[in-house]
């Protein structure tokens, strides 16, 4: 097993003297569960401008999340982290969250549902979708159908709009993608979920399997405080 890197290895240091100075947190020793994320890189003028985002952009933290909607570990980040972050930081305007499209190999549907996520932030509907594919990952991940679960979660006529744009925007959906790859590879990504935290005019990668919501609590906490 590889040992961190120091920079990363600084943030864990960081984050776990957080959670201990922190009174609420100094009888409870959390457990590294699962990554979060930073700031979204600037959409280029060759590629679509797919809103794969919620809250403020000028949020003082960003959080992005290089993610694979089949993949089990980023759905238990999603569901048991992400969802809190959305409602204690996100809404009130203190994170800005953004999603990148990691799909990987090993996950033969990971594209496909990467595509719909897409064609649904195009009509401003990425949090219903990203919701959607995550808590339903069990119905569709074994056989690919995921048209047929996540139509349930929308109006017929939305679905069939999302549906309807990824087959005539293909090609910039998938250049969406692989826009988010090739950032996630210049990052040196290389799992799931992989989560970078921006604050202050700097990007920290949070460590490898991330931390759980009390203790990102906690380090965004810090930063808000600094």
């Amino acid at each position: 097993m590889k040992s961190l890197p120091v920079r990363r290895l600084k943030v864990l240091t960081l984050i776990a003297v957080c959670a201990v100075a922190s009174p609420a947190l100094a009888q409870q020793q959390a457990k590294p569960s699962t990554p979060t994320a930073a700031k979204a890189a600037p959409a280029t003028s060759a590629l679509p401008n797919f809103q794969k985002t919620m809250g403020n952009p000028s949020a003082p933290i960003t959080m992005e999340v290089f993610g694979d909607f089949q993949c089990p570990a980023c759905r238990a980040f999603f569901e048991a982290t992400t969802k809190q972050v959305i409602d204690d930081y996100v809404i009130p305007g203190k994170v800005y969250l953004v999603h990148r499209d990691f799909p990987l190999d090993m996950h033969p549907y990971a594209r496909q549902a990467a595509r719909l996520a897409n064609a649904a932030a195009n009509f401003g509907q990425f949090e219903q979708i990203e919701r959607a594919l995550y808590d339903h990952q069990d119905e569709w991940s074994a056989k690919g159908n995921i048209a047929e679960v996540i139509k349930a979660s929308f109006p017929p006529a939305e679905f069939n709009k999302f549906l309807a744009f990824a087959n005539q925007h293909m090609d910039e959906i998938n250049a969406s993608i692989e826009h988010d790859r090739t950032l996630g590879t210049q990052r040196n990504v290389n799992q799931t979920p992989t989560v970078y935290i921006t604050a202050h005019g700097k990007t920290e990668a949070l460590p490898g399997g991330g931390v759980d919501y009390k203790l990102l609590k906690s380090y965004f906490d810090y930063l808000l405080r600094q």
